[in-house]
């Protein structure tokens, strides 16, 4: 019964860590698995399987969940990609008041220094840089939804590498909770890759093609969970400010790098949707947040 339920908590993990903006990491919380999930993924080969019978049926699960719901997002965009952007810009908006929280949090009676508040504006800015940067490198900086009605891209070593920095940091993303690692890949230019590329791994002529492309992320989650959970440890604890203030950065860039414009809108039926979209994506990515401090410590 355990398994079976630890098997369901992966596939609502996975979901989540399909939706840019949502934290799977939040939702690990939120089901009171957060500490044994982190220690199981930071231990060695051989503890790692003495938690077989956590760990297998919750990536399981996850697996699944991702699966399911990829082709969702995939239809989304097909049929409603100006909406989705938008959907995707509130999740983004949602998400800064809890990041911003983060990076001017302090122990309870203190207050930051002026060098402190420099170092954070210091890594604000390298966090934006650095997605202007890879927005830069894409040309995407015309706010245009992804296209996901074209074909996949050609396997290359250069965008192999790509896709796996960003599985590698979408994964070291996902053991924050309120940090969402699919929102990372987005801003890195790889998340409509992905999503595109996993129900192409269910038709035969496509098959091998989708298959070199979800391998190298595959790999960079796989290398992101196992080695990069210490290492955001060990940032979240030597340079909380500093490290979420990086993250803040490339979502405030990302915010308006997605932002599809308003001329993208057609007529005022489109516009309203729209705006619910924003609203419904502000609201589930600031609430997923707000879930995170107040179980973390029940975990």
């Amino acid at each position: 019964m355990d398994m079976l339920r630890l098997f369901i908590i992966g596939i609502c993990i996975g979901m989540a860590n399909v939706i840019p903006g949502v934290s799977g990491g939040t939702l690990a919380v939120v089901f009171n698995i957060y500490d044994r999930f982190v220690n199981a993924i930071t231990y060695n080969v051989k503890k790692l399987w003495a938690n077989k019978r956590f760990v297998g049926p919750l990536i399981s699960g996850m697996a699944l969940g991702v699966l399911l719901f990829s082709k969702l997002i995939t239809v989304l965009y097909e049929h409603f990609p100006v909406q989705t952007n938008f959907f995707f810009t509130g999740l983004i908006i949602g998400s800064l008041p809890m990041i911003f929280a983060s990076t001017v949090k302090t122990d309870e009676g203190k207050k930051l220094s002026a060098g402190k508040y420099i170092g954070i504006f210091i890594c604000v800015a390298a966090g934006l840089s650095a997605l202007l940067f890879f927005s830069y490198l894409e040309g995407s900086f015309d706010g245009s939804t992804p296209d996901m009605t074209s074909a996949l891209p050609d396997f290359t070593f250069k965008l192999a590498m790509r896709i796996f920095i960003a599985g590698y940091i979408g994964a070291i993303a996902m053991v924050i909770p309120g940090i969402s690692g699919s929102l990372l890949m987005l801003i890195l230019g790889v998340y409509t890759i992905v999503m595109k590329s996993i129900p192409s791994l269910f038709i035969p002529s496509e098959f091998f093609h989708a298959l070199s492309l979800l391998l190298p992320n595959g790999i960079g989650v796989l290398i992101g969970l196992i080695c990069g959970a210490k290492l955001v440890a060990w940032l979240l604890k030597k340079a909380p400010n500093h490290t979420y203030a990086v993250i803040l950065g490339l979502l405030l860039g990302s915010a308006v790098n997605l932002f599809p414009g308003f001329t993208s809108i057609q007529n005022a039926g489109q516009a309203i949707a729209c705006l619910l979209c924003v609203i419904v994506g502000a609201a589930m990515a600031y609430f997923s947040g707000r879930l995170a401090p107040a179980d973390k410590g029940n975990a």
